[in-house]
């Protein structure tokens, strides 16, 4: 990987939530953790039941906050 990891997490918005970006793409505005981990299984980054562990700076990028800031 050159720069950032595939997914990146982007600071609470003022109405609520976090935009996520896979790859440069956004996939969506997240409200919580399930959300974040269900955009990584959408994205094949992670298996169906699998537990995904959040906090991997290899794989996701927290901006403004990390994984239990929610606004």
């Amino acid at each position: 990987m050159s720069g950032h990891p595939p997914v990146i997490v982007y600071p609470p918005t003022p109405t609520g939530g976090r935009r996520v970006t896979v790859r440069g793409q956004i996939v969506g505005l997240a409200h919580g953790r399930g959300d974040v981990a269900s955009y990584l299984r959408r994205a094949g980054l992670a298996e169906g039941a699998e537990e995904i562990d959040l906090d991997q700076p290899e794989l996701i990028e927290w901006r403004g906050g990390d994984l239990e800031t929610w606004g």
